[in-house]
């Protein structure tokens, strides 16, 4: 059993390996005051950056990063293969053109024809890896792209930015996708961390591979039958269960394992200090880390949202931004002994956070040698309050505690932010007891302010543009936000908060082995929940009686389908209610929030009537996919409003029936996030 001294003693060993963590790296920083050189190695067609602490290789003038060591090891820390594709540090995109006859994209390494030494000083090396649009090849991708790489004297790391430029005589081009990845050394790195709760030691690739894994529903996703390390056996991996939202995803990475003494664990880290330059918002989901081992910073990526947050440029639509700069850190462990490998790994974890934040807090960076990226003094700032006017659930203004605030491309819809990829975005939070709120660093330009606050439904958008400038302040005042709301509450269901994770999520089935970082509020990241709907209500669905039933025991997180044999049907909630009095001339309000949907159609009866006026039909909608890759919820949220008129309704017992039409597939349903009837508004 922990006692309360051992509890004590784990946490001064924590903090003393995090000490030890701080003296290396300062330690290492004292090294490391020759500054930073710079070698062009032109026989083997290489350029190595070394300042002491990290010493980096790139191909030339390609731009890939072919080897990274660390305080004076010899070992490299990536996997690379000479030349071939997906090995070591590289930027790729996955693009098309109309009628390019590759709908799902084709895959590009942005490999570069011209290098160049933008700066070579002793406190800061920055090079430039250019490649330009040629014309004359049809797979030409129809973009400028500069890769820049920079390494600062005594940094424990190097940053990594890019410039994309689409020129304004070119011809249309679509990405869906835009990342940096790493490849790291698979005999080195073995524990993976993306978060305080999900971090652990991994299974390998090859485990992924027959005869050791079996393919399941989808390639990503594989049995491990018959893994190394017989501890992972029966697990399914999936890359698609380490994903984060943006507003979560700071730090993530690896921690090398090693049994001789004189090799110290190591960690590899992504750290995002800002994220301005990626799309969809805060509660964009992206792939962090995963098997490989891999790490990845990604910019653009249709994940959880579908083809509407494809970044699509039109023929002579000038477009230029600037993605990055990241920083990738490293961090090593005194001894690999010290307290413990639990200790080591969780003070390398630490180390990072705190790296993490320092590098926020020095965002916006003053290194950059590109004129694209815009420093503290060509960004100004934006303030105001923001608060709920909702007259059914409060007499007065209510303060907008902890809502989501942020700055997004001109013009759209409330919501709109979340398929936003062209532009930059800048969010903040507002302070839990006035709904004040400050969004600084914002680069010069013009924006629309969005907002959407937990525990109320709806989306805010201001009225007006906000113009920001350089160096200027820019003071909205008190703003209103009035969500949508046609008469008082009768019942509700849920939480407004755009997810699903309110609901009831179950354990994985018995096939599969628990993770056990799966457990808890991680649960609904388990496989194969999709087929656990069928195996709980194997003959008919649930019912739902309102002042009855509780949303997180009596309500399936996910509207999938039932298998039947080898077919795939619809299934239908039924919400049963009691009126004490109904308005037969007047018009209730059934609300439907979704967190999630992949190709589907809703059909909502009131009462089992089946004249037109009882039924209510969606268009088809969604495309996030988010029930097969282990989401709580997508990128986009549906909001859907059904007027129900008095007369379909009776005192007494009612019923609502929900049926999820389209089930052509295990993957195709919603995810709700809140449901709430509303009575006719008072005479």
């Amino acid at each position: 059993m922990a006692t309360a001294g051992g509890a004590a003693v784990r946490s001064l060993l924590l903090g003393a390996i995090v000490f030890l963590l701080i003296a290396a790296v300062a330690q290492s920083s004292s090294a490391a005051r020759g500054g930073v050189t710079l070698r062009v190695d032109r026989r083997h067609q290489v350029v190595v950056v070394d300042n002491g602490v990290v010493q980096v290789t790139l191909s030339k003038p390609q731009g890939h990063i072919t080897g990274v060591r660390y305080n004076g090891q010899r070992n490299n820390l990536l996997h690379y293969t000479g030349g071939q594709q997906n090995s070591g540090g590289y930027w790729d995109v996955v693009w098309n053109y109309p009628a390019s006859g590759h709908p799902r994209g084709m895959i590009d390494m942005l490999d570069s024809t011209e290098f160049n030494v933008v700066t070579s000083r002793e406190d800061q090396v920055e090079l430039s890896f250019r490649s330009t649009y040629d014309p004359s090849r049809q797979d030409s991708v129809r973009l400028n792209v500069d890769k820049r790489f920079v390494m600062l004297k005594g940094s424990s790391g190097f940053y990594c930015y890019a410039i994309f430029e689409h020129n304004s005589s070119w011809p249309a081009l679509n990405i869906s996708e835009a990342r940096l990845a790493f490849k790291l050394n698979a005999d080195m790195f073995n524990y993976m961390a993306i978060s305080d709760d999900i971090q652990r030691y991994m299974p390998s690739e090859a485990d992924r591979d027959a005869p050791r894994g079996a393919p399941l529903a989808y390639k990503e996703a594989v049995l491990l039958v018959d893994p190394v390390e017989p501890q992972f056996k029966g697990e399914v991996d999936d890359k698609y269960q380490y994903s984060l939202d943006n507003k979560d995803n700071a730090v993530h990475g690896w921690i090398s394992s090693s049994n001789h003494p004189s090799i110290p664990a190591m960690g590899f880290w992504v750290i995002t200090p800002s994220n301005e330059f990626k799309s969809g918002g805060p509660m964009k989901r992206e792939l962090t880390s995963h098997v490989g081992p891999t790490s990845l910073a990604m910019f653009l990526g249709t994940h959880y949202v579908g083809d509407d947050i494809v970044l699509s440029l039109g023929d002579g639509e000038h477009w230029k931004k600037v993605l990055g700069p990241v920083f990738i850190y490293l961090n090593s462990s005194p001894s690999r002994r010290a307290g413990g490998g639990g200790d080591v790994v969780r003070g390398l974890w630490h180390d990072a956070k705190a790296r993490a934040r320092a590098e926020a807090g020095r965002w916006p960076y003053s290194f950059p040698e590109s004129p694209d990226f815009a420093k503290a003094g060509d960004r100004g700032s934006v303030t105001g309050t923001l608060v709920v006017r909702d007259r059914y659930a409060s007499k007065g203004d209510v303060p907008a505690a902890a809502a989501y605030i942020g700055l997004a491309a001109p013009g759209g819809q409330p919501g709109s932010w979340a398929t936003e990829c062209k532009g930059y975005q800048f969010w903040t939070r507002t302070a839990s007891s006035s709904g004040a709120f400050s969004i600084g660093g914002v680069r010069a330009g013009v924006y629309s302010l969005y907002a959407w606050v937990p525990g109320v439904l709806g989306d805010y958008v201001h009225t007006s543009t906000v113009t920001v400038t350089a160096g200027g302040a820019v003071h909205l005042g008190d703003l209103v936000f009035v969500p949508p709301r046609s008469g008082p509450t009768l019942w509700e269901i849920g939480v407004p908060d755009r997810t699903a994770a309110e609901f009831f999520v179950p354990d994985a089935g018995p096939r599969y082995a628990n993770n056990r970082l799966f457990l808890g509020r991680d649960r609904y990241r388990q496989y194969g929940l999709w087929e656990r709907y069928a195996e709980l209500y194997p003959r008919s669905d649930p019912v739902f009686t309102v002042g009855q039933s509780h949303h997180s025991k009596d309500w399936f997180f996910a509207h999938v389908t039932r298998m039947v044999g080898n077919v795939s049907t619809p299934t239908t909630r039924q919400i049963r209610f009691n009126l004490d009095h109904v308005v037969a001339n007047g018009t209730y309000t059934l609300r439907i929030a979704l967190a999630a949907a992949q190709m589907s159609r809703l059909t909502v009866r009131v009462n089992g009537r089946a004249i037109r006026e009882a039924v209510f039909s969606t268009p088809e909608f969604g495309e996030g996919n988010a029930i097969a890759r282990h989401g709580i919820h997508g990128g986009v949220q549906w909001s859907f409003e059904f007027p129900i008129r008095g007369y379909l309704l009776r005192q007494g017992e009612n019923s609502i029936s929900i049926t999820q039409t389209m089930a052509f597939g295990p993957f195709l349903g919603v995810m709700y996030d809140y449901l709430r009837l509303e009575g006719p508004p008072p005479a």
